[in-house]
C-alpha cells in the first residue's frame, strides 16, 4: 500500500538479481513463486520510491511504499541507454503513455501539446495529419526543422504508425548535451519511444475503446447573399466600371452557406486490445488496434490498424534476445484542401446542389463550386509499414553488456488519384458542372517503397564501487536507406474503379516517371556517465558521422558533448536545511548536426536530349545536354551548438518540484539558397550552400506539485512556460528569401536581425477619409476608405513619394515568443477528473485567405464582418477599407495576432468497484467521458491559429510560409465515450 494508505495497483515485484517477478493486481495483492526462502524481492511504480525487502523465510509481507519526489527514481531513456532521473546532467523530459493515451488524437505528439516546456507541437483537424514538432525554436531554413524520433531503437521522421495504446513512455532529449549521441540527427532534439513490454507473471488483457462524435469549430462568418451583392455592386458602382457586378434578379433566396454544405458532422471510434505476461524466461507482450476516422470534410475518412509483438526471451544470464515489431496498415480518402479556400471565396446567391445539379458558380464568374470539386476528385492513399527490431544481449562477464541489434522501416505507400469528367450546360445549374467543365478523366498513380536497415552495436560496462557510479558505453552504427518512385498519369481512364490502370487510358496519354534514393550513414559513437557519491554527476559523449549526402571532403561531422551536474542538497552542509529536498544544478554543452536534405545536393545534374538551335535562326536542332541545376561540392551539414544551464528543485516534502532552464542554441553554417546571376542561369535559379547562422535564445519553467487530502482526494497540477528568441544572425553572402506568397505578392521575407519568415509587408495606417489627405500622401490614385500606407522608401526612412515594395517593414512572425502550458488531475474515490489546456504568445498570422479574395476573380465573397463594418461616409470610424472587387496588396492589415489559449482536453472518469467484477477476473473497469478541443480563445478571425505549413512538394516553400493561413483544415472540437478494462 502507499504511505497514505491506499492499494496501490501494477507494482512491479521481481526477485533480486533474476528476472523472476510479478505485478499487483487492482488490490495491491500479489503471489510470486520464488527460488529461495530468504531471496530479496525489489518493488518499484512510478511516483514511488524503489523498496527492497528481505524475504528471511516469511511466506507473507505487508509493503508500505513511500511516494517519490516527482518520480526522481523514475528511469529515462536517454539515446543507446538509460538513466536515473535523479542522475541526469541535461534536460530531459518525459511524458507516460497513459497521460497521451487520455486524449482522442490519432499521433501522440499531438497529445504533447502544452505538457513539456520549450515543445511547440502544431495540429491540424485533418485525419492522419503529420503534426509539426519545434523543441526550441526554429534551427533551420531548408534542412528541416522537426525532431528525430526514436521508436524501441528505430530512427524515423514519422510515428503516425504508432498505436498510442502501445506507448509506455516518451522522453523529449531537449539540449544539445543529450542529443548529441545522435549526431547528424539530433540538430532538432530527439524524442524516444519505448513501447510496452510483458511482464513475469500471470496473462493479463487489456482493452480500451471509445467512440467519439466530431465537429468543426470557429468557422468563418461569411456575408450572405444580399450583403455580398450589396458590397460588390458598390464596389463597382462607386470605385469601378460604374455597374452592377451582381444583377439583382438572381438574388433568389439560395443564401448558401458554403461551408455548411461541404462540411459534416463526423464519427470516430478507436479499439485496442492488448495481452502480456510471462515467465522467468520468456515476456510477451502482443496488441492489435483499430481506429477510424471521419474527417468533417465530406467524403475525407481515415482508417488505421495496428498489431505489435514485443517479446525477451532468456537463454541463461549471459544472453538474451528480444524483438519488437509492428505492422501498420493505413487508407485514407484525403480532403480536397482548395475546397476551404473555395467555400470561403464562392458566391452565396448560388446554391450548392440541387438533385443531382451542381450550383454553377462560374456562370456567376466566381470560384469552382467546392462542393463539386470534392464530389468529382478522388484521392486514395494505402500505407502498409513494417517496423521493429531483432537483438541480442550478451553479458559475457559481471558489468559488461554487449549489445547487437538491426532495426527496420519497410514502407509502402500507393496514391491513386482519379479526376471525374464532367460537362457543364448554360443555365444557373448544371448537369455536372460550370465552366469547370472537364471532358477528359485523368488517372493518376504513385507507388513509393522505403526501406530503412539500421545496425547498432553497443558495448556498455556500468559498475559501482564504493560511492563511484561508471557506466561506459561505446559502439557504431551503420545505417542504410533506399527509394524505389513511381508516378504515371494517363487521360480518358473509364470511370469503373475496377477498370484504374495507365494502359486502360487513351493510347499516347500515358506518361511514366521512375525515380530513386540510395544513402548511407556510419557512424561512431561513445558515452562516459560518472557519478561520486550522488553529489558530482559528469556526462561526455562523442559522435562521429559519415554521410554519402556530401562530397568526400566534407563526408564526416564529428560531435563532441559534455555535461555536469552538482546535487547540491547532499552536501554536508546542507544536512540540517528544511527548505530544500532537492537542489541540483547542470551545466551542459554539446554539438549537433542536421543533414536532411536531398541526397544529391552537391552533384551536378545534367538533362539530356535537349534542342539546341545553333547557329541563331538554325531550322534544325541538335540534340544537346544542359546543366540547368548549379551546385556547392563543398556543402556540408549544418552544426547546432548549444549551452544550457539547468536548476532543479523539489520543496515542500517533495509536494513542489520544478525544473529551469536556460539555454542559447545557435546553427552555424546553415542551409540556404543563394541566387545566381541570370547570364548563365536562369533569372530565379538558386543553389544550396552553408551560408547563415540561426540562433535560438530562451528560458523554460516547469512546475509540479502533487498531494493528497485524507484518503480519498489526491491531486496534482503541473504547468510550463517557455520563452524563445529566434534570430537570422548572419546571412554570409546569402540573399533575403521571400515567402508566402498569395497570388503575385510575397508575405515574408527571411533576412538578418530577424526571426525565420519573418512577415515583410506594406504598414496600413488607417484609411483615407477625404481627397484632401489623399493629395498629401504618397498615393494620388486613392480614394476615401481606400488604406493608407506609410512611405517608407526614402534616405533613412524618408518618405519619397512612391509607395511600391521598398516601403515594405518586417511586422512579426508565426515564431511564437512564449509557450506554455497547464494541465492537472483530481481524484475522489472511483471518480477521476482531468484537464490539459496550452497556448502562445507574441506569434502572427498572415491571414491569406482574406488577402487572396478578388486577386483572379472579382466576384469573391467577403466575411460578414467585411461586408457590416466596410468604410462607407456614413461610416468613417472603423479599421475595414471600403469596398473593393480587387486584391490588395500584402500588409499589416492581414497581419493579425496568433495569440490563443486552448482547453485541450477535459475527461471525467469512474472507476466500477464490485464484487461480481472481481469474480470475473475483472481487475480495471473504466468508463469516461472526454472532451477535446474544448474552446479556444484567440483574436485571430480566422478557422484556428494553429497553422500547420506543409508543402511534399518542395518543404523549402513551407519553411518560408509558415503562419500564412490558405487552405488551413479547421480545427475540430471532439466528443468522446470510453471504456478501459483489464482482466
Amino acid at each position: 500500500m502507499s504511505d497514505a494508505g491506499s492499494a496501490i495497483p501494477n507494482v512491479t515485484v521481481q526477485v533480486k538479481g533474476t528476472s523472476i517477478g510479478t505485478a499487483t493486481d487492482s488490490s495491491g495483492n500479489f503471489t510470486l513463486r520464488v527460488p529461495d526462502v530468504n531471496s530479496v524481492l525489489v518493488f518499484s511504480s512510478v511516483g514511488y520510491t524503489e523498496k527492497e525487502e528481505a524475504l528471511n523465510g516469511q511466506t507473507e509481507l505487508a509493503i508500505v511504499m513511500v511516494t517519490s519526489s516527482q518520480s526522481l527514481e523514475q528511469v529515462v531513456v536517454i539515446g543507446y541507454g538509460t538513466a536515473r532521473k535523479r542522475d541526469l546532467t541535461g534536460s530531459v523530459a518525459s511524458v507516460k503513455g497513459d497521460e497521451l493515451a487520455k486524449q482522442p488524437v490519432q499521433t501522440a505528439t499531438q497529445a504533447l501539446q502544452g505538457k513539456v516546456a520549450g515543445v511547440q507541437v502544431i495540429g491540424s483537424g485533418e485525419p492522419n495529419a503529420n503534426p509539426s514538432v519545434r523543441l526550441r525554436g526554429t534551427g533551420s531554413v531548408l534542412a528541416g526543422v522537426n525532431p528525430l524520433y526514436v521508436v524501441d531503437g528505430v530512427l524515423t521522421d514519422d510515428i503516425r504508425n504508432i498505436n498510442n495504446a502501445d506507448i509506455l513512455t516518451m522522453d523529449i532529449l531537449k539540449d544539445a548535451s543529450t542529443s548529441a549521441i545522435y549526431g547528424v540527427r539530433g540538430a532538432n532534439g530527439v524524442i524516444i519511444i519505448t513501447t510496452k513490454k510483458g511482464r513475469s507473471g500471470k496473462t493479463t488483457f487489456n482493452y480500451s475503446g471509445s467512440v467519439a462524435v466530431k465537429e468543426a469549430t470557429n468557422l468563418v462568418d461569411m456575408a450572405g447573399e444580399q450583403q455580398y451583392a450589396g458590397y460588390l455592386n458598390e464596389a463597382s458602382n462607386y470605385y469601378g466600371s460604374g455597374a452592377n457586378l451582381i444583377d439583382p434578379a438572381k438574388l433568389v433566396g439560395n443564401n448558401t452557406d458554403w461551408y455548411d454544405a461541404i462540411l459534416q458532422k463526423a464519427y470516430q471510434q478507436s479499439h485496442n486490445l492488448s495481452m502480456s505476461g510471462g515467465n522467468e524466461r520468456f515476456l510477451f507482450f502482443m496488441s492489435g488496434g483499430y481506429l477510424a476516422d471521419e474527417g468533417i470534410q465530406k467524403g475525407n475518412k481515415f482508417e488505421r490498424f495496428t498489431l505489435r509483438s514485443n517479446n525477451e526471451y532468456t537463454l541463461n544470464k549471459w544472453i538474451k534476445f528480444n524483438s519488437q515489431i509492428s505492422y501498420t496498415r493505413g487508407d485514407a480518402n484525403e480532403p480536397v484542401f482548395d475546397a476551404f479556400s473555395n467555400a470561403y471565396r464562392a458566391s452565396p446567391y448560388v446554391a450548392s446542389k440541387i438533385g443531382d445539379k451542381y450550383g454553377n458558380t462560374s456562370l456567376a464568374g466566381n470560384v469552382s463550386n467546392p462542393l463539386l470539386s470534392i464530389d468529382k476528385n478522388y484521392s486514395n492513399v494505402i500505407t502498409n509499414r513494417i517496423q521493429g527490431n531483432f537483438g541480442i544481449d550478451l553479458k559475457p562477464i559481471k558489468d559488461l553488456t554487449i549489445r547487437s541489434a538491426l532495426n527496420f522501416d519497410l514502407n509502402y505507400f500507393k496514391k491513386t488519384g482519379y479526376s471525374y469528367p464532367y460537362l457543364s450546360d448554360t443555365s444557373t445549374f448544371l448537369e455536372n458542372g460550370g465552366n469547370q467543365s472537364r471532358t477528359a478523366s485523368t488517372l493518376t498513380v504513385e507507388k513509393n517503397d522505403f526501406s530503412t536497415l539500421i545496425w547498432d552495436n553497443t558495448a556498455t560496462y556500468a559498475k559501482t564501487f564504493d560511492k563511484h557510479n561508471l557506466t561506459v558505453l561505446a559502439g557504431f552504427v551503420a545505417e542504410k536507406f533506399k527509394a524505389n518512385n513511381f508516378n504515371g498519369t494517363a487521360l480518358n481512364v473509364p470511370q469503373n474503379m475496377d477498370q484504374w490502370y495507365l494502359d486502360a487510358g487513351t493510347a499516347g496519354s500515358q506518361t511514366v516517371v521512375n525515380t530513386g534514393d540510395l544513402r548511407t550513414r556510419l557512424s561512431y559513437l561513445g558515452r562516459i556517465n560518472y557519478g561520486f557519491d550522488s553529489r558530482y554527476l559528469v556526462t561526455a559523449t562523442f559522435r562521429a558521422d559519415g554521410s554519402s549526402k556530401f562530397g568526400s571532403g566534407q563526408r564526416y561531422g564529428y560531435f563532441p558533448s559534455a555535461a555536469i551536474g552538482w546535487t547540491i542538497t547532499e552536501e554536508a552542509f546542507m544536512e540540517n536545511q528544511q527548505a530544500f529536498d532537492l537542489l541540483k544544478l547542470r551545466l551542459g554543452y554539446g554539438a549537433k548536426g542536421n543533414d536532411n536534405i536531398s541526397s544529391n545536393e552537391f552533384l551536378s545534374v545534367a538533362t539530356q536530349n535537349l534542342p539546341y538551335y545553333f547557329p541563331s535562326g538554325s531550322p534544325s536542332a541538335i540534340q544537346g545536354i544542359t546543366f540547368d541545376k548549379a551546385f556547392d561540392p563543398n556543402i556540408r551539414w549544418e552544426i547546432t551548438k548549444e549551452i544550457n544551464i539547468g536548476l532543479d528543485f523539489a520543496i515542500l516534502k517533495n509536494k513542489l518540484s520544478g525544473t529551469i532552464d536556460l539555454y542559447d542554441k545557435k546553427t552555424d553554417n546553415a542551409l540556404i539558397d543563394i541566387g545566381l546571376s541570370g547570364v548563365v542561369f536562369d533569372a530565379d535559379s538558386r543553389y544550396i550552400t552553408n551560408a547563415t547562422t540561426i540562433s535560438n535564445k530562451g528560458i523554460e519553467l516547469s512546475l509540479n506539485w502533487n498531494d493528497k487530502i485524507g484518503a480519498d482526494w489526491t491531486y496534482s497540477l503541473n504547468g510550463n512556460v517557455a520563452y524563445n528568441k529566434n534570430n537570422i544572425e548572419e546571412l554570409n553572402g546569402g540573399q533575403p528569401l521571400a515567402g508566402g506568397a498569395v497570388h503575385n505578392y510575397f508575405s515574408t521575407r527571411t533576412d538578418n536581425d530577424r526571426p525565420i519568415a519573418s512577415y515583410y509587408v506594406l504598414q496600413a495606417a488607417g484609411i483615407f477619409q477625404n481627397q484632401a489627405e489623399i493629395d498629401a500622401s504618397a498615393q494620388p490614385n486613392a480614394r476615401a476608405g481606400d488604406l493608407i500606407y506609410l512611405d517608407l522608401s526614402g534616405p533613412e526612412g524618408t518618405p519619397d513619394g512612391v509607395i511600391n515594395d521598398f516601403d515594405r517593414a518586417f511586422s512579426g512572425s508565426y515564431q511564437p515568443k512564449v509557450t506554455y502550458g497547464l494541465n492537472g488531475n483530481v481524484s475522489y474515490k472511483n471518480i477521476d477528473l482531468s484537464f490539459g489546456s496550452f497556448g502562445l504568445a507574441g506569434a502572427k498570422i498572415y491571414n491569406g485567405k482574406k488577402a487572396a479574395r478578388g486577386a483572379n476573380q472579382l466576384t469573391d465573397n467577403v466575411e460578414a464582418s467585411v461586408a457590416k463594418n466596410r468604410w462607407t461616409p456614413n461610416n468613417p470610424n472603423t479599421n475595414v477599407p471600403r469596398a473593393n472587387a480587387s486584391a490588395l496588396p500584402a500588409s499589416t492589415y492581414f497581419v493579425e495576432s496568433g495569440d490563443f489559449f486552448r482547453l485541450n482536453n477535459l475527461t471525467v472518469g469512474y472507476t466500477v468497484k464490485s464484487s461480481w467484477l472481481e469474480r470475473a477476473k475483472v481487475s480495471n473497469c473504466r468508463f469516461y467521458l472526454s472532451a477535446q478541443n474544448l474552446f479556444t480563445i484567440t483574436p485571430y478571425s480566422g478557422f484556428t491559429p494553429e497553422i500547420l505549413t506543409v508543402d511534399p512538394g518542395n518543404p523549402r516553400n513551407a519553411s518560408l510560409a509558415q503562419g500564412v493561413d490558405l487552405n488551413t483544415y479547421p480545427s475540430v472540437r471532439t466528443y468522446v465515450l470510453g471504456l478501459n478494462l483489464s482482466f
